[in-house]
């Protein structure tokens, strides 16, 4: 069985290897947009070489953040966004979502049945992104988050019509190059920005508070700071590794009139997990508030 499994794990690795390979030589990848998000893809791609930097092909008004990531990664920088769109098989579209509209219809006139349009604007619909580009054009809405910087994002996808298993494939690669990617129903997106694109937010404020609190017992500040971050990193790991149910990982810290479960019930006297689902809840709500008033223009 074990060299089964070998044999196995070689052939996915290869077939893996066969398909960045022809990734490499063929496929043209455009970054409308060079801000965190879209330069932290963009250098995850380079970093596994999934697409060479001579394929790469960038645009942002901000001319000099976009002069500074071609020098530091050797990608090209377009004129403008109707030109990356003309050159490219797959936009990528990395603004904000008040972005989007005017992005569109500056490369709208360059989209072809070809190519396929990568979006990771928050609350941006696929309706309404194709509207915004001008045409019945091939979509895809993607929501990553930060964590992609350290090669550890999640990414959720969702394919609008006419994308090929092939194009499927393509953009999961690009998105995997910087961690985790899984696809997911359209109608669910909204939820899922509260779930892992802003969620990282919530990690950082609770590692703080951690820290803050180890501080106030007398532990060093940087000490604190990554004792709380790897306590966090090897929970997470348990969750995804173990495949146990959360609570059932929680209990196994909790021993009987222990330090744990005292702890815990100080967190359920402060509305811990309310606080979360109010907080997730509200991020929900914005994104389709956000996704109505872009629909609106």
């Amino acid at each position: 069985m074990d060299q089964l499994d070998a044999i196995k794990g070689w052939t996915y690795c290869s077939v893996r290897i066969m398909r960045i390979g022809e990734m490499c030589m063929q496929t043209r990848i455009g970054f409308i947009g060079t801000g965190n998000m879209g330069a932290s893809i963009l250098r995850g791609i380079l970093r596994s070489g999934t697409v060479g930097h001579e394929n790469i092909y960038i645009f942002d008004t901000d001319k000099n953040k976009m002069e500074a990531l071609a020098k530091e990664t050797g990608v090209t920088a377009c004129s403008g966004n109707a030109e990356l769109a003309r050159i490219c098989d797959y936009i990528i579209l990395a603004v904000k979502p008040a972005a989007v509209p005017q992005a569109l219809a500056e490369a709208k006139d360059s989209f072809t049945d070809e190519k396929v349009l990568v979006s990771i604007a928050a609350g941006i619909s696929i309706d309404s992104l194709r509207r915004h580009a001008g045409g019945d054009i091939k979509i895809v809405r993607t929501m990553p988050n930060l964590p992609l910087m350290v090669g550890e994002g999640m990414t959720v996808i969702s394919f609008g019509d006419r994308i090929s298993e092939e194009e499927k494939r393509t953009v999961k690669e690009l998105f995997r190059s910087s961690g985790e990617a899984e696809e997911l129903d359209e109608k669910l997106m909204n939820e899922v920005i509260a779930l892992t694109s802003s969620s990282p937010a919530y990690v950082f404020m609770m590692i703080e508070a951690m820290a803050d609190g180890a501080v106030q017992q007398g532990i060093p500040r940087q000490a604190a700071y990554k004792l709380a971050a790897q306590a966090v990193l090897g929970s997470a790991k348990m969750v995804l590794e173990t495949g146990l149910h959360p609570a059932e990982l929680k209990d196994r810290v909790c021993s009987p009139a222990g330090t744990t479960i005292e702890a815990v019930n100080e967190l359920e006297k402060c509305g811990f997990r309310h606080a979360i689902m109010s907080a997730m809840k509200a991020c929900t709500d914005r994104a389709a508030e956000i996704g109505r008033s872009t629909e609106s223009r």
